[in-house]
């Protein structure tokens, strides 16, 4: 399929999907694309409906007539499409998802423990898509993106592998950054490998000093076309030593988009990105990469 310039998400009358579709309501309007909600439907006519006449109530609107309705009111400037699918909901926000520049989905928050409970459509949907999903947070607020004077948005966090930087994932994470007038905070987790076996010419594994430098260097050589493509973007370059999984859960605490890539050749998250995906207090945008 031929990806075209919309937004998409895929919404069920849930509380998470109705915060979802806020938030790529907002998203969709920063990248000035049209929105397209989305319902997956197993039965009945493949159409869907008239809507009813407006002195109808509202509680007796189809599920997709209530969200647009609202989205509508809420940000009127909005191009809004509504399409109910007659599909299993895998398929359905698959095939929506690969004719869309990106696929939002909702997930729930366990109160009072800051993560994700997300659900096996989301998961599959999310391991499975070739183009860039979001998952947000039911309750997940507006202003909970911007700082704390209100004036700009919280930094937008990526994670970035140096031994193989995929060039779709800067480039979703340096253009979420520009469209929000935010700071990127680039972060790269390292360990020191096992005693075995080391190339010539490779830093011995107790060498952490030289490691460090090289890791640092590699870093800044992965970012430094993205800098000059997005030179009104500050850039952060973040080197920590430990698991990544770990040290993206504490940068997204302050995060108003976390970004993180999984191999598109593969079915699964990946160990890194599925604790991400779960855990993560931020919107997680998973951006495939070859």
């Amino acid at each position: 399929m031929t990806s075209t310039r919309v937004l998409s998400v895929g919404t069920d009358g849930s509380r998470e999907s109705a915060d979802a579709a806020d938030w790529a309501a907002r998203e969709a309007l920063r990248r000035r694309l049209p929105l397209r909600l989305v319902h997956a439907d197993t039965g009945g006519p493949a159409e869907r409906s008239a809507p009813p006449p407006p002195d109808v109530d509202l509680p007796a609107r189809s599920l997709l007539d209530r969200v647009a309705l609202h989205l509508s009111y809420a940000y009127p400037e909005l191009d809004i499409v509504a399409r109910r699918r007659t599909a299993p909901p895998v398929t359905a926000l698959l095939e929506t998802a690969a004719v869309s520049e990106s696929l939002v989905l909702g997930s729930r928050g366990f109160t009072g423990y800051s993560g994700f409970l997300v659900g096996s459509v989301a998961l599959a949907v999310t391991a499975r898509s070739l183009h860039p999903v979001v998952l947000v947070r039911a309750g997940g607020l507006p202003q909970d993106e911007r700082t704390t004077d209100g004036d700009g948005y919280r930094p937008v966090v990526v994670g970035v592998d140096v031994t193989t930087p995929a060039d779709e994932v800067l480039s979703y994470a340096f253009e979420a950054a520009a469209l929000r007038g935010a700071p990127l905070h680039a972060l790269h987790a390292w360990t020191l490998p096992p005693l075995r076996g080391n190339t010539p010419g490779d830093a011995l594994p107790g060498d952490a000093a030289r490691r460090e430098t090289l890791r640092r260097r590699s870093l800044t050589e992965a970012l430094r076309p993205w800098r000059t493509k997005y030179r009104d973007v500050p850039v952060v370059e973040r080197l920590v030593y430990g698991q990544p999984g770990h040290h993206l859960l504490k940068a997204s605490t302050d995060a108003s988009l976390t970004v993180i890539g999984r191999r598109a050749d593969s079915p699964h998250l990946g160990c890194t990105a599925h604790s991400v995906v779960h855990h993560v207090t931020s919107p997680v945008a998973v951006v495939p990469h070859t």
